[in-house]
């Protein structure tokens, strides 16, 4: 074998023990769920004793009411807990991107929240919500103001639920929204001081637009995990009341443990995975094109460059 060809298949060779370990650990289970889907599989049978029934598991998922309500409160709670952590990572980051004293110990407290096991969050802010010994009723009484059902009232089971996500994961961007400003070219910045721009229109019209891809590409990583939220809403409400706040994860959880269908939870899962999927395929065209644009940038700046020696 020649010093080239060695050269070319050792990157190969590496990434070998890699590629085995996802096929093991990712391709066989997805590929087993998807069989799965196809079947009338409880958990009293082995998989080979399940009936073959095809669609039928996706057909009637079309009109299963508890899956529709399920997936609307999906996408909902994801809606609404990213654009809420955008907002306020976001603003943190510009708020904190400063040197000032005692900086790093603030923005070390800030992302704690993120460092806390979902199952001790979900704890924690269920305490907090008790309808009588909760700091939040104990202050509203305090200051003569009725007690709010923070778990036992749908809307306001929802309204917990979101409080407490947005509590733990703002931290993922406001780290990642600081990592970017951080990085931003500080010649343009200046520029526009010297231009005149107020801090306003520096964030509004140079900050911002440069920030955009990585604002991108973090609040779909965002938007993907919110899909796949479980631990903190199963301590919190455990999809109650009713179904205000049972998330898609949560449904495929009771239907393959309570209700104990497995092939219909793996049905509701495929469909969680095609989700995910298109807003995985979303995010890798934007990549594509982000890089794309870059490098047509970088080539008209060569030739503007190159012309501008030739004169």
């Amino acid at each position: 074998m020649s010093i080239q060809r060695a050269s070319r298949l050792t990157p190969y060779v590496f990434l070998a023990p890699a590629a085995a370990v996802m096929a093991i650990a990712l391709l066989y289970p997805v590929c087993y769920m998807i069989y799965a889907s196809f079947l009338d599989w409880n958990p009293s049978q082995r998989i080979g004793e399940a009936d073959w029934i095809g669609l039928r598991n996706y057909i009637n998922l079309l009109s299963d009411e508890s899956f529709h309500e399920s997936f609307w409160v999906t996408l909902k709670f994801a809606a609404l807990v990213v654009g809420a952590e955008m907002v306020i990572g976001v603003g943190l980051a510009l708020i904190l991107d400063r040197k000032l004293r005692g900086m790093s110990v603030l923005r070390t407290i800030f992302i704690l929240p993120m460092m806390i096991a979902p199952i001790v969050v979900g704890l924690v802010w269920r305490y907090m919500y008790h309808p009588t010994v909760g700091l939040f009723n104990r202050t509203l009484a305090d200051i003569g103001v009725s007690p709010v059902p923070w778990l036992s009232d749908g809307d306001w089971a929802f309204a917990s639920v979101v409080i407490a996500d947005v509590w733990q994961w703002t931290p993922f961007i406001f780290i990642l929204s600081l990592a970017a400003l951080q990085s931003l070219p500080q010649s343009a910045l200046e520029a526009s001081r010297i231009d005149g721009a107020s801090g306003w229109q520096q964030i509004w019209h140079i900050k911002l637009p440069l920030m955009m891809p990585v604002l991108v590409v973090t609040g779909l990583l965002r938007l993907i995990d919110a899909f796949k939220v479980l631990e903190v809403i199963l301590v919190l409400t455990n999809g109650g009341p009713g179904l205000s706040t049972e998330i898609l994860a949560l449904r495929i959880s009771r239907t393959a443990s309570e209700f104990r269908e497995l092939g219909y939870a793996a049905a509701m899962a495929n469909y969680l995975l095609i989700l995910l999927m298109v807003l995985t395929l979303g995010m890798y065209f934007y990549n594509k094109v982000i890089e794309a644009r870059a490098v047509r940038l970088r080539k008209a700046a060569a030739a503007a460059a190159a012309k501008e020696e030739g004169a």
